[in-house]
C-alpha cells in the first residue's frame, strides 16, 4: 500500500535501523599510526600493555621524612620517637644511601624513598630536637604517604583495549608509561551531497526563491563531533545524471553517503532513484513513522550505507542522531560499554502540554529552564524547517508512537545536543 504522497507504507524506526544494519557489510576500519599528541578522541586499533612499572620507583606524596615505620609505633606528643636525621632527597635524583634502624632522611614530595624505609611521617608531624636529631609525634604504618613502585602500573598490565576512544587522561598515560605513538583507526569518511535548484552557498546573496546551504554544515559538524571526516561534495542542482556521478565516486572513496534534500516524492526529487541505480540492494526504506523526518531514505549499496534526509534542519538533525549516528559510531571501530551507549540525558518536567499524532514517533526540541530546586523542559515551538528551533534547544523530548501527547508538569527524558 502507497501513502498520498506515493511512497510505500512507512515504517517505524526500529524497523528502519534493523533494515540497515541487515544489509551492512562489516570491513575492519583502515590504521595509521599516530604520534599521542595528535591521537584525542582517536580510536585505539590495539591493545596497550605497559612496558613498565609506572611509577618506576617508590616515592613520597607529601613533604616530610622518610624513615623505617616500625620505628615511630607508639609515637605520641607526649612520648615522641625520636630519629637521626642523617640525609636529605634531592628530587630527580636517586638516593645513594641505605637508611639505617633509627635513621631519618628529608625528602620532598615526589621524592624517591632511599632502601631502608617503608614510609614518610609529614613535616607537620615531627619536628627537629637538637642537631640531628627530630621527634615524631604521629607513628605511621608501612607504606603511608608512600606510592610503590608498580601501584599504579605494573609492567605487562594492560591498560587500555582495542576499540576505545582517548581521552586526555588515556593520552597522558600513555606517556606516563614512555608510549609516544600509537595505531589507530583512520576516521570514516562521510560524504554530503547538498541537492536541490534553491540551495545556495552560505556566502552568496540570495534571489527571491533561494535558500542558503545549511544542512552541511550542521552535518560537518555532526560528523566530526562522532569520529567521522566530513568530505563536501558541494551542491547539486536536481539532475539525475550529475547526483548519480556525485554518489558514485563517494561510494568509492568514502564509507557512508548521505544526500540532503530531494526524499519527497515529486517530479524533481530522484534520490531516491539514483540509489537503487548504482547497486544492490539500493533503498531499502522510504518513509518512517518519525516527526521531524517522516520522508527520509535509507538504502545500502555494495555494503555502504547511504541516506536522504529531508532538506527540513531539523529532520537532518534527528535523523542524524538515529540512523547515522550508531553506524558512524561502528565504522570508527569503537566499543563503547552497554551503559555508555545512550545518548547524554537527564529528566526533567515538561513546561506545557504537547499534543502528538497516534503512530508516529516525534522527537520535540526543548530548552531547559531552572525552576526552585526543579529543571522544566520547555518546548520549542516551530516548523522542522526552521534552524532556529535547533539554535535554542538543549535537547529533544521523544514521545512514543504509542502516546498521544505529554501533559504539563509529566516526568520526561531530555536527549541533549
Amino acid at each position: 500500500m502507497r501513502d498520498m504522497l506515493g511512497r510505500e507504507d512507512a515504517i517505524s524506526v526500529e524497523e528502519a535501523q534493523k533494515r540497515i544494519a541487515e544489509h551492512l557489510i562489516a570491513k575492519e576500519p583502515f590504521l595509521t599510526a599516530l604520534p599521542i599528541e595528535e591521537s584525542y578522541k582517536r580510536v585505539l586499533a590495539e591493545d596497550i600493555s605497559s612496558p613498565e612499572d609506572l611509577p618506576s620507583f617508590s616515592r613520597s606524596t607529601v613533604d616530610g621524612f622518610a624513615v623505617l615505620s616500625s620505628d615511630t609505633f607508639g609515637a605520641t606528643e607526649g612520648l615522641p620517637a625520636y630519629l637521626n636525621v642523617t640525609n636529605e632527597i634531592s628530587m630527580g635524583e636517586e638516593p645513594q644511601f641505605t637508611l639505617k634502624k633509627g635513621e631519618a632522611a628529608k625528602i620532598p614530595t615526589g621524592g624517591m624513598l632511599p632502601q631502608g624505609s617503608d614510609a614518610v611521617v609529614m613535616l607537620e608531624h615531627a619536628q627537629c630536637a637538637d642537631d640531628g636529631l627530630m621527634e615524631v609525634f604521629k607513628p605511621v604504618a608501612p607504606g603511608e604517604n608512600v606510592i610503590s613502585a608498580g601501584e599504579d602500573v605494573r609492567k605487562g598490565e594492560r591498560i587500555l583495549t582495542r576499540g576505545h576512544m582517548l581521552r586526555p587522561q588515556d593520552v597522558a598515560a600513555l606517556a606516563g608509561i614512555g608510549i609516544t605513538e600509537v595505531r589507530v583507526y583512520e576516521k570514516p569518511r562521510v560524504s554530503i551531497i547538498s541537492t536541490g535548484d534553491e540551495i545556495v552557498p552560505a556566502k552568496s546573496g540570495l534571489r527571491p526563491g533561494q535558500v542558503r546551504d545549511v544542512n552541511s554544515y550542521n552535518l560537518a559538524g555532526l560528523i566530526t563531533e562522532h569520529g567521522g571526516l566530513p568530505v563536501k561534495k558541494g551542491i547539486l542542482k536536481d539532475v539525475f545524471d550529475g547526483i548519480q556521478d556525485a554518489v558514485k565516486e563517494s561510494l568509492d572513496t568514502c564509507q557512508m553517503v548521505i544526500i540532503t534534500g530531494g526524499s519527497s516524492v515529486g517530479i524533481l526529487d530522484m534520490t531516491s532513484k539514483v540509489i537503487d541505480s548504482l547497486g544492490s540492494p539500493g533503498v531499502i526504506f522510504h518513509g518512517v513513522t518519525l516527526k521531524p523526518g517522516k520522508p527520509t531514505i535509507g538504502g545500502v549499496v555494495n555494503g555502504v550505507p547511504v541516506f536522504g534526509l529531508p532538506g527540513h534542519p531539523a529532520a537532518v538533525t534527528v535523523c542524524f542522531d538515529l540512523f547515522i549516528k550508531p553506524l558512524l559510531r561502528m565504522l570508527t571501530g569503537v566499543k563503547e560499554k552497554e551503559h555508555l551507549k545512550k545518548k547524554r540525558a537527564m529528566t526533567a518536567r515538561i513546561a506545557k502540554n504537547v499534543s502528538s499524532s497516534p503512530g508516529r514517533e516525534e522527537h520535540v526540541r526543548v530548552v531547559l529552564e531552572s525552576r526552585g530546586d526543579e529543571v522544566w523542559a520547555v518546548p520549542v515551538l516551530g516548523k522542522s524547517g526552521l534552524i532556529r528551533t535547533l539554535v535554542m534547544a538543549d535537547g529533544t523530548v521523544v514521545i512514543p508512537a504509542q502516546v498521544r501527547g505529554l501533559q504539563e508538569g509529566d516526568t520526561v527524558e531530555v536527549l541533549l545536543f
